[in-house]
Parts: C-alpha cells; structure tokens; sequence
C-alpha cells in the first residue's frame, strides 16, 4: 500500500508516516443522495412487483390449497441458496449493489411468472379451441415468453443502469438471479401442485409425499440448472452489449443471446414432449446427454473463465495510474488473483483489525471499479460529452476513495520498511539506519506500505477534468493509448 503525500520535492530520506490513531474508523465509499425522483420510482418498481407476488400468491394458493402451496414453498426454497450463492462466487471480484441483486431475483420470481403464467394458459385455452395438443404450448410458447419476461429485468438494468454492468460476468449474475427466481416459483406449481396435490387426491399423504420427494429429485437435484442454463444465453449477449461502443452490436448481442436462450429452452421442453409422443425413453437420454449437458458444461468453462478476466484487467489497466504516480506495482500486483486479494485481506486485518480488514476490501472494490472504468473508456463506450464528464468524476472520486483506504494502512505496520515510492523504484531505509534504492519486486503477494513521491505535472489533454481542481494528477487517457 502507499500514501500520497499532499505535494512537494522528493525528501531526502523517508520518514516514518503518522499512525492512525487505534480503532480509527475505516474510510468509506461516498454516497450518492436518492433524490425524490429516484424515490418514486424505485418506490413504483417494488409496488410492481409487490403486485405481481400477490397475484401469484393468490393463483397458486386458489389453484393447490393451502397446505400443497406451503409444501411446495419450502421444498422450492430449499436449492435457491446454493444456487445463488454459485452465481454470487462469480461475482467477487466486484460484487453488485445488492438491491440490484434482490430486482432481478424478485423481477424473475414474481413479474417474469406472473406475465409467462398468464399468456400460457391463454395460449393452451386458444390451442384447445383450435383442437391442437396442450404440449406444443411447452414447445411454441412457454419458451419464448418465459425467456423474454426473466430478461426483461436485467434489460432494463442494462438500459438505465449500464454503468452497472461491467461485462459479461455481471449480465450473467442478473441473468442467472432472474432465472432462479422464476425456477423457484415454477417448482412451488409442480412441487405442490403436480407432486403434493396430485398424490394426496388420488391416493392419500403418503403418496402426496413421496410424489414431491420424485419430482425434487428429477426437477431440482437433476435439472435444476435448466432455467439459469437457458437465460445465461441472454445473459453473455447483454454482457457483449455493455462493453460495445459499437450501436449494431449494442442492439444485436442481446436479441441474438435472447433468441439462443429461446431454442435452448424450446429444444428442452421438445424433449418430453417427444418422448411421451413416441414411447422412446433414449430421445430424452440422448438430448439431455448430448445436448445440455455438454452445453451446461461449456457455460460454467466460459462463467470461470470470465471470473479471472476481472483480475486480469486489473493489470492491463491500473498500470496507468502506476506511470502517473496514483498507485505502485505491487497494489496491481495484489490485486491480479482472489488469492493474493485474501492475502492482502489477511495482513489487513493483522495490521488494522476488523475496521483495516473493511478498508482493504473498499480498497479493492474501488480499484477494480477503476479498472472497469478506465477499461470502459479506452473502448469508446462514452460516446457524448456529459458520459465522459461523469466518467472523469467517477475516476477522480474513485482515486480518492483508494487515497483514502490506503492512508488508513501507512505507518500501522511495525514489520514494513520506512520507504518512499519515486514512480521507479523504492527508496528503503533499513533497520541499520542505511538507504538505498530497491527495484520493484516482479510478484508481490502483499502491499507494501510505502510513501508516494509527488509527481511531476503531467502533460494533459486540454480540458481533461473540470476546470480548477489541482489535486493529485488523474490518469489521462489521450487519443490512441492502447
């Protein structure tokens, strides 16, 4: 870690920085004020989709009674926190505001079904009156209308919140939330309804019971990713979307992943469908063997995959503010993998106890949203004035944070060296009263708490960055930097 002195010539010798006084409060991120428009209309969103649950709640207890609809409630709940939690893994290199997190999971559970239940039963009414069979509903439209309703949320994320989305990694987040949502109340039908109500009607409790325990095994522990499989298609075309500057590919990617999504999951009730149609148990086998699960698999590659991707950028990107005197090789370095970031958590907590431990990973978080930033910005993704506007004050603001959480570390550590960082290499002063210049170690697994030298003024663009703010240097990004 380093502190940034507030200016002058390079001292001659380091000195020893302050302490913070013992048990100082960690710094925070600062927040944003909820004006009154955002008020209302975070305040109609939960209002509609509070709607939403209590239709569905009111047509699935009308539809299975009580007791089934309570059987079916706790059964469908049981997988939803290991199957978030799964999602949440791929989201920790830079977690998601939470109530993003709760939109998406409640937008799946209760509008996306709320809108799929209603225009399925319409379409199995019309297609009975057209003397068609009530399965090719599974077939010809559930899948367009359910991938199209558990999309909706995080599209409109993605519309209004784009600054929320990273990549492709937090479109599957949304995506993968919306779609657990949905399985969950989809299976309260089957679980309850087609399991638990169906069995006690025919045959008594017992049955009811052991219906359930089937279908939780088959539905859940078998084909539980089914849903979230089908909407990560989506989900990888929004993530395209976000990092495009490209308009074509803005609009493209996500029709192009929402029609996947849609084959997928209509190829996936064409299964059943043709299996009960011809007696062959092997076209189920062979589709699920050969189709999904070699699909599902490809998913999760490319889902670890793009997990490391976050850290990786991190050492493209943040080396520029190294050159302009903001941060030292070894935070990027500390930054690059989960492990050395545990690391760096690790000695935080040693050095600073819970309230260091809470700094470093603030400190983390506003370093990879630098990256995510800067990234944004070399790709042309801020396209009209008032975007990059916003962009260099989101940067200056995150600079700031990361000043502020690493000046919570400096001088806390008894076991670091007294050093100064000139922009090259360190300037160390050993317990044997020497100093000599240390070139920068090529693997740092911790942060080394030294003193940033100040400086020289860069050389900006004309008019990066609001006219009269003279604090230290934000990294400038001029034309053709690669």
């Amino acid at each position: 870690m380093a502190d940034t002195p507030p200016g002058g010539p390079l001292p001659p010798s380091p000195t020893a920085p302050a302490v913070p006084p013992p048990g100082g409060a960690a710094p925070r991120m600062p927040l944003r004020r909820l004006g009154w428009r955002r008020f209302l209309v975070l305040a109609g969103v939960v209002l509609f989709i509070a709607a939403c649950a209590v239709f569905m709640v009111f047509r699935l207890g009308s539809s299975l009674g009580v007791e089934a609809l309570l059987i079916g409630v706790v059964a469908a709940i049981l997988p939803v926190p290991v199957l978030v939690a799964c999602f949440l893994w791929l989201d920790r290199y830079e977690p998601e505001p939470l109530k993003y997190l709760i939109f998406c999971f409640a937008w799946g559970a209760f509008v996306s079904t709320a809108a799929s239940l209603t225009v399925n039963e319409t379409a199995s009414w019309l297609f009975e009156d057209w003397g068609l069979p009530a399965a090719l509903v599974g077939v010809l439209v559930a899948p367009f209308i359910e991938e199209l309703t558990k999309a909706l949320g995080p599209i409109l994320l993605l519309i209004f919140r784009r600054r929320e989305f990273s990549g492709i990694t937090d479109a599957l987040v949304y995506c993968g939330l919306s779609a657990i949502g949905f399985a969950m109340v989809e299976n309260i039908l089957y679980l309850g309804g087609y399991g638990y109500a169906t069995g006690v009607e025919r045959y008594g409790p017992a049955t009811g019971t052991q219906q359930v325990i089937a279908i939780f095994i088959v539905r859940i522990l078998l084909f539980g990713f089914a849903h979230p499989l089908f909407t990560s298609m989506t989900g990888v075309g929004l993530g395209i979307a976000a990092r495009s500057a490209d308009r074509r590919v803005r609009v493209l990617a996500p029709i192009a992943g929402l029609l996947l999504a849609m084959m997928l999951h209509g190829t996936w009730n064409l299964l059943p469908t043709l299996t009960q149609a011809t007696g062959e148990a092997l076209i189920m086998l062979y589709g699920f063997i050969g189709v999904m699960v070699p699909i599902f698999f490809g998913m999760v590659g490319l889902a670890v995959w793009l997990r490391a991707w976050e850290g990786r950028l991190t050492e493209r990107t943040l080396p520029d503010y190294v050159r302009a005197g903001w941060l030292t090789p070894p935070e990027v370095a500390a930054l690059s993998s989960l492990g050395r970031r545990h690391a760096a958590r690790s000695w935080a907590r040693r050095v600073g106890g819970d309230a260091g431990l809470k700094a470093m990973r603030g400190y983390q978080f506003a370093a990879t949203r630098l990256a995510l930033l800067r990234d944004g910005a070399l790709r042309g993704l801020d396209r009209r004035p008032v975007d990059r506007e916003r962009t260099a004050r989101e940067e200056r603001e995150l600079l700031e944070a990361i000043s502020a959480y690493r000046s919570f570390f400096v001088g806390r550590d008894p076991q670091a060296p007294v050093g100064v960082w000139d922009g090259q290499r360190y300037h160390l002063r050993f317990p044997d009263g020497s100093q000599r210049p240390v070139e920068a170690p090529d693997e740092p697994v911790v942060p080394i708490p030294v003193v940033l030298a100040p400086p020289p003024p860069p050389a900006f663009p004309a008019g990066y960055g609001p006219p009269g703010w003279y604090g230290p240097p934000v990294a400038p990004w001029p034309p053709g930097r690669p």
